[in-house]
């Protein structure tokens, strides 16, 4: 524990002092803003039309828009966790080190989950914004930063499994995207396939995932399905890196 603990602040040290940490916190803060403007003019003009639906379920997984960015932020915060090391030749050294393979990506992972966690903390602004402008449902607000988190853990599992396979930090932001794309067009099958494979794509799909938790539900189908695939991800992590020692 105290190794991972050691990792986890190298790698958040080493990330927030160089400028890929405030190019990337920007265009995510400008991306929102947009997005959060754009949906509160769609449904101040057709707030008859929009039934139940508001800016802020739509700002938290009930739009395409939601979606869209992650493939690309994703890759962009992760590639660097273990290819970077790699690239700058930093990987051996830790390695050597009294620091266990579970600890190096334990560390790494948790790091990526602070940053994951910095990306969305400022958004809650926009829930304070339009509190002030009419009624906000607290508790769903929660459930969607709930299941934010989720996806975040398995988002950030499997981007940093591609790091860990790739050998350099392209590779892996490549890999990640095709990885994460895919799960995501696997979840658009819902609304394609019919039968038992419609119920796999749905089980699967991140608009279902959102748009579950931004109605104030915490399913725990999603739950079970975050959490296995965040732990299959850094168990995968571990036993590549374990492998890389005996290469």
């Amino acid at each position: 524990m105290r190794g991972s603990w050691v990792v986890l602040r190298r790698e958040l040290a080493s990330f927030f002092v160089s400028p890929l940490a405030y190019v990337v916190l920007t265009a995510w803060l400008v991306w929102n803003g947009v997005v959060f403007w754009i949906l509160t003019e769609f449904y101040a003009r057709n707030a008859v039309s929009s039934g139940a639906a508001n800016p802020l379920s739509a700002f938290y997984g009930g739009s395409s828009l939601f979606f869209i960015p992650l493939l690309v932020f994703v890759p962009v915060l992760t590639m660097r966790l273990v290819a970077g090391e790699k690239q700058s030749g930093t990987l051996e050294p830790l390695m050597t080190a009294p620091v266990s393979d579970a600890a190096i990506v334990l560390g790494k992972y948790g790091a990526a989950l602070v940053m994951w966690s910095a990306l969305w903390l400022p958004t809650v602004i926009y829930a304070y914004i339009m509190s002030q402008h009419g009624t906000v449902d607290w508790g769903a607000t929660a459930s969607s930063y709930f299941g934010i988190f989720l996806l975040g853990a398995y988002f950030m599992s499997i981007g940093l499994l591609m790091s860990v396979v790739a050998p350099n930090q392209i590779i892996a932001a490549v890999l990640s995207f095709v990885a994460l794309g895919v799960v995501f067009t696997v979840g658009i099958g819902e609304f394609v396939f019919d039968g038992g494979l419609r119920e796999l794509c749905a089980y699967v799909s991140m608009f279902g995932h959102m748009q579950s938790f931004a109605k104030g539900v915490v399913d725990t189908r999603y739950v079970v399905f975050d959490l296995s695939l965040a732990v299959l991800g850094v168990g995968l992590s571990i036993a590549v890196l374990r492998s890389r020692r005996h290469v």
